[in-house]
């Protein structure tokens, strides 16, 4: 039976992708798990495995094509298999599959009805058409069931004649400069973060001597182990997860209406890439050990770098660490990633003058600065978290057993 490709949705949030480029033709076989095609999402440029054998037929979605989440863009089809007519079965996705889809459905629940026809309406949508004076029901929507998308919005601006954002021109003599599709929907995220979602502050420094001395120590037994060295900051994934299995709140989504208490700790890695930053996740981060992080760190910051990441890399995630350390910075606050209700931003470790059994003593010091949702998470709440992780920075030997 035919086997439908469908465009992956891989956040909550997530409306589109833009494909990217084919690595298969019209015709030829293909093989499970072999790269099919790339597609780019407001996180990240991602390779899309083929989630089935078969021979490609009835791309529906040229290179450049901007495409609603979960609508059929191919088929893998058995040798003389006709192509499925509109609205055929496929056949039933793998469990892989339907990991990849789940956030599709998240993101269909998470639509409101608009008003009138009892279309479905994406949060983005509603936004757009409310600073635009939009009724939404008057509006077709173009996704699937008829929800509709922010494009359908974008559309009717520019019908009326007003101002919409435009792609800036490549760089020129005036100093402008063009941004891909990550930069720009990363500024709009931010912005509508920003906006939306009450942040508040927890700040502490932290004596970081234990987390050098077990990093030196631990390196070498590692890279023997798995043939990778980790680096502090996989230290601080290992750690801060472990925090996270404590404090449920701390790893939970908000829905909007609700808290979800998410049932595994996925942990986030802000990646600096050339378009952006790319948040990449590391699933049940508070099960593996310190040397199963280190490789998947790796793996996950060589593909992200070559633009090459995989749907499950960026999908799901809990909580997000920033680490600007290695940038010489001494603290920052980082601007929360929703769903997700917390964001820890890390500083450099330095020496400085500190008191010691009311003495002065110079010590490696790090800061940590938490930024929370408080529609989630209160200050004490917060705070004990924070109270975790300082103690797991402190015995990380301990925390890591």
């Amino acid at each position: 039976m035919a086997i439908s490709v469908v465009m992956p949705a891989l956040e909550l949030m997530q409306e589109t992708g833009k494909v990217l480029a084919w690595r298969k033709k019209e015709g030829e076989r293909v093989a499970k798990g072999e790269p099919l095609l790339e597609i780019e999402t407001d996180k990240a440029v991602v390779e899309v495995e083929a989630p089935g054998e078969g021979i490609l037929a009835g791309i529906t979605a040229p290179e450049g094509a901007v495409i609603p989440v979960g609508q059929t863009i191919a088929w893998l089809v058995l040798p003389g298999e006709a192509v499925p007519a509109a609205g055929a079965p496929a056949a039933a996705p793998s469990p892989a599959r339907a990991e990849v889809a789940r956030p599709a459905a998240a993101a269909a629940e998470s639509s409101a009805p608009a008003a009138g026809g009892g279309a479905r309406i994406s949060p983005k949508a509603r936004r757009l058409a409310r600073e635009h004076g939009i009724d939404i029901a008057q509006v077709r929507g173009s996704g699937a069931d008829g929800e509709i998308l922010a494009s359908d919005i974008q559309a009717l601006v520019d019908a009326k004649g007003a101002p919409a954002p435009a792609a800036a021109p490549a760089a020129a003599a005036g100093g402008t400069e063009a941004l891909g599709i990550i930069g720009r929907l990363m500024a709009e995220r931010t912005t509508q973060s920003w906006a939306t979602v009450p942040h508040f502050f927890v700040v502490r420094e932290v004596d970081a001597g234990a987390l050098v001395e077990a990093h030196k120590k631990l390196r070498e037994t590692v890279e023997k182990a798995r043939g990778v060295k980790p680096t502090q900051t996989d230290m601080l994934v290992a750690l801060v997860a472990r925090a996270l299995a404590k404090h449920p709140r701390m790893n939970a989504s908000w829905t909007g209406a609700a808290i979800r208490l998410n049932p595994d700790v996925n942990m986030a890695l802000a990646m600096a890439v050339n378009d952006g930053v790319v948040a990449a996740v590391i699933p049940k981060a508070d099960a593996l050990d310190l040397g199963e992080i280190a490789v998947q760190r790796r793996d996950l910051t060589e593909r992200a770098r070559a633009g090459r990441s995989r749907p499950a890399d960026i999908a799901g995630g809990t909580f997000t660490i920033s680490n600007l350390g290695m940038f010489n910075v001494d603290s920052f606050t980082a601007i929360i990633n929703p769903p997700q209700v917390a964001i820890l931003a890390v500083g450099r470790i330095a020496d400085r003058v500190v008191p010691v059994d009311g003495k002065p003593a110079i010590r490696p010091v790090m800061t940590l600065t938490l930024s929370s949702d408080h529609r989630v998470v209160d200050g004490a709440r917060a705070a004990a978290f924070m109270n975790d992780v300082v103690e797991a920075l402190r015995e990380p030997e301990k925390w890591l057993r």
